[in-house]
This record gives C-alpha cells, sequence and structure tokens, in this order.
C-alpha cells in the first residue's frame, strides 16, 4: 500500500547502493546485490518505499544480520513489521498452507544416531513416539482442489519424551527465496490478484511470473513447481523435505550439520496436467479421500525418515552455500542414511479440532537439535509463533489437545484468553524462596536445551553470501537429472504457465532465465509461446557451475514402486459381463495389493452373465478414468453398444489412453475403444487384451511401471 505524502518521492539520481551493480531491465536501470538478487530504486515519479510509520527502507532484499552469513537480528523493525503484518492478513483461514489435510500416526527409530545428537528420540532403535502429520497446499483457500499445480506442505509434529518437535517442511527441498523478508512478497505474487480476486490456487497469472522474473533465485524452485513434483498422484506418494540445514548435536557438544527427508514406501507418484484438471473438477477432494481410504482400509502410509549429515569441511568445501535455501546437496555427494519410519495408522477424530487447529512452529526443536543461519529459517523461527498467536487467539495455543506436549510440561506462564493451565499454590514466578513441590519446576542445567555456541562475528549489514549469487547451476543439475518424459512435462508447463501471463515482456524475461538453466528448456518454451526470437540469457549475478553431475535421486520416474500395491483399477462392466473375467481381474488385483473400483452405468450394480448381481462403486458419468491409475474394460457385446452412445464412456476411454494408463480389455469393447478413439492403428504395449486368468496376472505386472509413456508422442501435437 503507498499514500502519498511530503517527503516520499526521492529527487536524487538512482545511485548504486553499497556492494551493488547497475544493470538494464528493458528501459529500467536497476542493480544487483552481492548474492544476485534484484534492488529496484526510488527516484524522480518514483515514490520511496517506507515502513508503516514513514521512515525509509534502504534495503527490502535482505533482513540485518551479522555478517553476510551471520543470524537474523531481531532488531530489524522493517522485517519485523513486514512479517508481522503478514501473518496477520487473514483470520482464522491460514495466510499459506489454508487447504491441508491430517493423520495421526507414530515415528519409530531404526538405527540410533547417538553418535551425532542427544536427541532423546533418537537414541534407542525400535522405541516409536506419536506423530501428527498435516499435507497442505501453500497457494490455494480452503476451498480450493486438492490437485492444483503447487507445493505440498509436509509438516510432522513428534511427540517426544523432551517435548514436540516439528519439522515444518514440504515436498520440494528448495524454496522460491532466500531472505524471509521476501516471504510476503512472493505469496502476495502468487495468491489472486488483488484487484480482481482471481485466480485461485493458481500460479498462471502475471503477478507471479513477474516476481519469478524478477528474481533470480526464484528459478531453481520453478524447475521443481513446473515438474510432476507439484501435482503428486497422492499424499502417500510424495517425498518430504526439511529444506533447510539444522543442526545436530552431541553429548559432547560436537555439531553436526544435518537435512531431513521423509523417503515414502511405496515409491514416487506424479499424475499428468490434462489428468490433473479433469480430477480437480470430478473429485476436488482427491487427495483427503485417497488418504481417508487407505488408512480406513488398512494400507497405512509409510516413510522412512532419512539424514544427511555433513561438517564444517563438507560445508566449505560444497560448490553452494549451505545456508542457502534454494540449494539441496545431492544424495550421490552425501548419502541419505535411513534411521527411522513414519506410519500414519489413524484418522482424526474431528477435522476442526485437530486437522485445522493444528501449530506447527520452526522452532519447535528438542535438545540435541539446533538451528543454523540460514536467513530463511531464521525468519521463520519469528514468523510461525506470531501466526499462530493471531490464528488460534492468543498464547494459550498450546492448551489445545493437539498441540499439547505428550510428556509432562511445568512453567509459569499464566492467564490470557482462553488459558487451561495454571500455575497451582503460591509460586508463579522464579527464582522464589518455597523450597520443594511448592516452589515450582526449576532448570535443569543437563538436560536443558542448549544452543550450539557458535562463534559470530561481522558488520551489522543487510546482505548476502557471494555464493547465494549462483541461481541456474543447481536448476540446470535437476532438469537434466530428469527423464525425456519429465523433461518434456516441464516444457509443458512454462509454456502452459507463460501462456496465461498477458505481459508480454513478462515471458520473455522469464524464457531470459531458462536459457541459463537449459537451451532446448528455452527453446521449447519460445517456440511453445509463439516467440519471434529467443530472448538472451540474463546476466548472471555469479558464474555457472560447469559439470554438475545428473543426480538420479532428483526424477521421479526413476523412484518409482516395485508393485502396483495401493493403487487402484477403474473396471467398466456392463450387465451381462463375464463373471469369470471378472474374478481373475480382482483376484490378481487384490493378490498386488491394488483397490479395485467397478464403473457401471449404473451404480446399483450390474448383473453377470452368471445371473449374480454385484453392486458398482461408481456410475459412469460420475467415475471417469482420471481417478484411476489403470483401466479395464469388461462390457458385454451388447453393453458396449450401450456404452457407444455415452459420451462419458468414450471419455472415460479417450482419457485413458491420452493420459498414457494401462488398459486392459475384452473382446467385447473394441467397437467401444474404436468409437472412443482408440484404433487397432493405435494399439501399442500398454493395451492388453484379456482372456484368460493369465492375462488378468500378466496385466497386473504390467501396470507396475505406472504409465506407458512412450505413447505420449502419439497423443500431443502442440
Amino acid at each position: 500500500m503507498s499514500v502519498k505524502s511530503p517527503g516520499t518521492k526521492s529527487p536524487g539520481a538512482k545511485s548504486p547502493g553499497p556492494g551493488r551493480k547497475t544493470a538494464t531491465l528493458g528501459t529500467e536501470t536497476i542493480q544487483r546485490g552481492a548474492g544476485g538478487e534484484t534492488h529496484q530504486v526510488a527516484g524522480g515519479d518514483v515514490p520511496v518505499l517506507t515502513t508503516q510509520q514513514g521512515i525509509p527502507v534502504a534495503d527490502d532484499q535482505n533482513s540485518a544480520r551479522i555478517g553476510a552469513r551471520g543470524p537474523t537480528l531481531l532488531e530489524d523493525f522493517h522485517f519485523r513489521e513486514k512479517i508481522f503484518h503478514f501473518d496477520h492478513e487473514r483470520i482464522p483461514e491460514r495466510v499459506v498452507h489454508a487447504r491441508g489435510y491430517g493423520a495421526h500416526g507414530f515415528f519409530e527409530l531404526t538405527e540410533s544416531l547417538a553418535d551425532v545428537t542427544r536427541a532423546d528420540v533418537l537414541q534407542r532403535p525400535g522405541e516409536r513416539v506419536p506423530a501428527f502429520v498435516r499435507f497442505s497446499t501453500v497457494a490455494g483457500s480452503k476451498g480450493s482442489s486438492d490437485l492444483a499445480r503447487d507445493v505440498r506442505g509436509f509438516a510432522v509434529k513428534l511427540y517426544t519424551h523432551e517435548g514436540n518437535w516439528d519439522i515444518v517442511g514440504n515436498n520440494i527441498p528448495v524454496f522460491f527465496i532466500q531472505d524471509a523478508i521476501k516471504f510476503p512478497d512472493v505469496i502476495h505474487s502468487v495468491k489472486p490478484e488483488p484487484d480482481r480476486d482471481f485466480p485461485q490456487a493458481q500460479s498462471a497469472h502475471d503477478n507471479f511470473w513477474d516476481f519469478v522474473s524478477l528474481s533470480p533465485e526464484s528459478i531453481h524452485m520453478a524447475l521443481w513447481v513446473m515438474s510432476d513434483r507439484a501435482i503428486p498422484r497422492s499424499l502417500r506418494f510424495m517425498e518430504g523435505f526439511g529444506v533447510h540445514s539444522f543442526r545436530f548435536v552431541n553429548k559432547a557438544g560436537k555439531s553436526t550439520y544435518v537435512k531431513f527427508h521423509w523417503k515414502p514406501k511405496q515409491g514416487l507418484q506424479s499424475v499428468v496436467w490434462n489428468e490433473a484438471l479433469k480430477i480437480n473438477g470430478a473429485d476436488p477432494d482427491f487427495h483427503r479421500r485417497d488418504l481417508w481410504n487407505a488408512i480406513q482400509s488398512g494400507d497405512f502410509p509409510e516413510w522412512e525418515l532419512g539424514v544427511q549429515l555433513f561438517d564444517d569441511d563438507f560445508a566449505d568445501s560444497f560448490d553452494f552455500d549451505v545456508l542457502d535455501p534454494t540449494k539441496l546437496i545431492p544424495e550421490e555427494l552425501v548419502p541419505v542414511r535411513r534411521i527411522g519410519r513414519l506410519v500414519l495408522d489413524r484418522v482424526v477424530d474431528n477435522f476442526f479440532a485437530e486437522t485445522e487447529q493444528v501449530a506447527f512452529c520452526t522452532q519447535n526443536i528438542v535438545p540435541g537439535v539446533d538451528f543454523t543461519n540460514d536467513p530463511l529459517l531464521q525468519g521463520r523461527n519469528f514468523s510461525y509463533l506470531d501466526t499462530q498467536l493471531k490464528r488460534l487467539g492468543g498464547p494459550n495455543f498450546t492448551h489445545i489437545p493437539i498441540n499439547a506436549p505428550k510428556c509432562p510440561f511445568h512453567n509459569f506462564q499464566q492467564d490470557g484468553h482462553m488459558a487451561m493451565h495454571n500455575p497451582k499454590g503460591r509460586a508463579n514466578y522464579e527464582p522464589n524462596s518455597w523450597g520443594g513441590a511448592q516452589g515450582g519446576p526449576r532448570e535443569d542445567p543437563a538436560r536443558g536445551f542448549t544452543s550450539f555456541p557458535a562463534r559470530e562475528a561481522g558488520e551489522k549489514l543487510r546482505e548476502r553470501s557471494e555464493l547465494f549469487g549462483d541461481h541456474y547451476s543447481q536448476a540446470r543439475q535437476f532438469y537434466l537429472s530428469q527423464t525425456e518424459t519429465e523433461r518434456v512435462h516441464i516444457q509443458q508447463a512454462f509454456t502452459f504457465e507463460l501462456s496465461k501471463v498477458e505481459t508480454p515482456p513478462i515471458r520473455a524475461r522469464v524464457v531470459s532465465h531458462l536459457v541459463n538453466v537449459d537451451i532446448d528448456l528455452a527453446t521449447a518454451v519460445a517456440q511453445g509461446l509463439g516467440l519471434e526470437d529467443l530472448p538472451e540469457a540474463a546476466p548472471p549475478a555469479r558464474p555457472l557451475v560447469d559439470g554438475l553431475a545428473p543426480s538420479p535421486a532428483l526424477s521421479i520416474l526413476r523412484n518409482g514402486p516395485d508393485s502396483f500395491k495401493g493403487r487402484k483399477i477403474g473396471i467398466l462392466v456392463t450387465d451381462g459381463v463375464d463373471a469369470g473375467l471378472l474374478k481373475a481381474v480382482t483376484d490378481a488385483a487384490k493378490a498386488e495389493g491394488t483397490n479395485v473400483e467397478l464403473v457401471a452405468p449404473k451404480v446399483g450394480g450390474v448383473t453377470l452373465h452368471d445371473g449374480t448381481l454385484v453392486p458398482a462403486g461408481q456410475k459412469i458419468n460420475g467415475g471417469p478414468s482420471v481417478l484411476y491409475d489403470a483401466v479395464v474394460l469388461l462390457p458385454s457385446t451388447d453393453g458396449a453398444t450401450l456404452l457407444m452412445q455415452e459420451a462419458t464412456a468414450r471419455d472415460f476411454i479417450a482419457d485413458a489412453y491420452a493420459h498414457a494408463k494401462f488398459i486392459g480389455y475384452a473382446e467385447a469393447a473394441l467397437p467401444l475403444m474404436e468409437r472412443a478413439g482408440v484404433r487397432p492403428a493405435d494399439m501399442d504395449d500398454g493395451i492388453l487384451k484379456l482372456s484368460t486368468p493369465a492375462d488378468a496376472t500378466a496385466f497386473i505386472a504390467a501396470c507396475r511401471a505406472l504409465r506407458f509413456w512412450t505413447r505420449e508422442a502419439n497423443v500431443h501435437a502442440v
């Protein structure tokens, strides 16, 4: 918000600030900081940015810290005011991560980490502690759809014997920004545009890509969000990451850097974009329903907790700064050590009381875990507590059962809105003269939390480490780590998103960044947008690191499941369906651990050829093939004739074909398939004829590949 008042315009020229270089952006002269960040400076008719108190702001890109790599200063009033106002923009819905879904479970340690941390929960293999996990989308409101192209929150609360430990992460290991002072800006840019309040839960609009195009630090994560990572098939089939570098501290006081990973036991899987759009129309609660059904049926989702451990020598030798949240450490350089498992085995009793009121805070760590000077993490530690204070009505949100520790807790905090636990007796302060139990809780120097005594020195300044300035090398590494199928999806995603941008210079500016990532990617996107010429590469703030090796761990398709367990098949049936063939398919699916749902002309079901009546799970116009991982077509001859006149039945087949799904079919389905556009010439190895029980078993085995990706080249012309 800007208010015209005396003294808010700068009459002077746009001279570079300390440590900055000038650059040209179209007709505008901008400045680049040491970390490559964009500074736009007031001058002429451009007003001066100020705080709400009218104080001119010198730097809106960096929070104040001790040295370029030091901790953030609490005295930075501009940062605190900006974050404070942002945290309080909405009530009662979360400003970000509003659409979420949670479940209870447990964490079990499988390998002791006593050598690197004194954290009690990581000492004794076989010991379990309760856990609560909330998955979420970032940009949309509570009423948005599950399959928006978006980052997914992956927040884990462990109720340990020494207090609650929150690992508040995402399903993507990097972030858009390097400094928390930019968090309000990136979220404002991706939210519905304020003058029109649309689009909802979409990044495909001018404001978001304008921000990205002016913030090169966002390019790495933009590659992730344009990949299939942003449209997961299920919450059960995606990874989680702690994003930041943290510290482990052992009993001897030695520090080890750590990054956290959650690896799904059932492998990675995503959908394709056209499929996501149709799922949102058919079932906007697709991810919620999938998680609910899996837990209720006893197919409990499970992840392994992995850690990347490294020391100062590695940190100093790494090509990038380990404090930079827009960077990751490839697993090939620092392997992920798997030390525990997370199992979700119980749905909530009440959505509001638990999923909606659960409060995660990055500052919630336990003895043996500590922070680093990652500037985004430092800001989150301030912001999350402030957010919960506003959203949940006061300082006593920890009294809500879902947020309360399950270990004993004692303190002298009292009163406030909705206080449920006040100190008993006379003592409500310390030190006090009242001995024994009546004196209340006391300190414990041995067990209590202590910060790692890192030495911090440097000038008080607003500046980033120069190593933060390489914005393209890891983005290129990510792109080259994908399979050819995944690269095509990224190209198509950028083209789709930028086609929704109404301002041509913004499109061109984004493509100019992609030139630094990969020339083939940039060329494909430019051609898809109809740009006459490929823009020149955006000037990098720091020379790119050549020859970063591809990392197979960054690909979804290279890390898929080894079975079809937990997936779902839709079987299209009609009256007169062959009972033996239907039984063969369902038996083969059951043996694999695959779920089956019958789709029929009427939800009441169908009568098999032997006279048996079986109910259906979906009516054909309410059960499109996008809801299933593979489909089987088992109509009778008369049933196929009937369905040839039904548009949704034809769509069922056409979409399954277009989305590269495995299709099993009985002979009677061939006329229906051809009417749906799948001609004999279109038949490929992903379409299998079913005649015998052995055919059904072979079909399920083929489905373990999840998709027949080579078909995609035949279904996309533009």
